[in-house]
């Protein structure tokens, strides 16, 4: 699924050709619009995120031209706005070098916030949200669906719950397509997804008995 999944990635930015068919953006051929101006309207997280030794707010404005207050609003949808205010500096603080004073999930949360600020067309969540816990995972999928609507969001995941409330699932094997369609859809077909969602619920009684 990850070879899949970052070739399907190298199609959307056009640096790579699909073998077969082609790839529309609102019923254009990719390949006739104009590279810098696409990949201006997309926005991309990452499961490993880089951050800069400066402040938090530097690290998610990236130089660009953002007030306090839509970083903060920015950070409050992915979830982190709580845990910036109880730093010494809030979001004056100045992190170490690649977020080494933060988790996993916090770095993973202001890179969110990063991407979202530009309400991009198009955002992608290439196992973005991985290192968080599912009900702190739920409350992100659920502010960025309030404020996503309209809008195209493409999520890259191997947690299932990540996926569930998608209105498409392609399921990627060997990185091929072998289904698609709801959740529940898929659950009916009662072939690979399936078996992957029972697998998971299987692990997850293991887990927690």
């Amino acid at each position: 699924m990850v070879a899949g999944s970052q070739q399907w990635l190298s199609c959307l930015f056009d640096f790579m050709k699909p073998q077969q068919g082609s790839i529309l953006i609102n019923g254009i051929p990719l390949h006739e619009l104009n590279r810098k101006e696409w990949t201006e309207k997309v926005s991309i997280v990452f499961q490993d995120t880089y951050l800069f030794p400066d402040t938090i707010e530097n690290n998610i404005k990236v130089g660009r031209d953002y007030t306090r207050e839509q970083v903060i609003n920015a950070c409050k949808i992915a979830e982190i706005h709580d845990h910036i205010m109880c730093l010494p500096d809030t979001y004056d603080t100045v992190i170490g070098e690649r977020g080494i004073t933060l988790s996993g999930g916090q770095r993973q949360r202001i890179a969110i916030a990063r991407a979202i600020l530009s309400q991009p067309e198009l955002l992608i969540l290439d196992e973005a949200t991985s290192a968080l816990d599912q009900e702190t995972e739920r409350k992100v999928q659920h502010n960025l669906d309030k404020i996503r609507k309209n809008k195209t969001t493409l999520v890259i995941a191997h947690r299932l719950s990540t996926v569930e409330n998608a209105d498409v699932i392609n399921v990627i094997k060997d990185g091929r397509v072998i289904e698609s369609g709801k959740h529940d859809e898929l659950l009916a077909l009662r072939g690979y997804y399936c078996e992957l969602v029972l697998n998971s619920q299987e692990s997850l009684m293991v887990t927690t008995n």
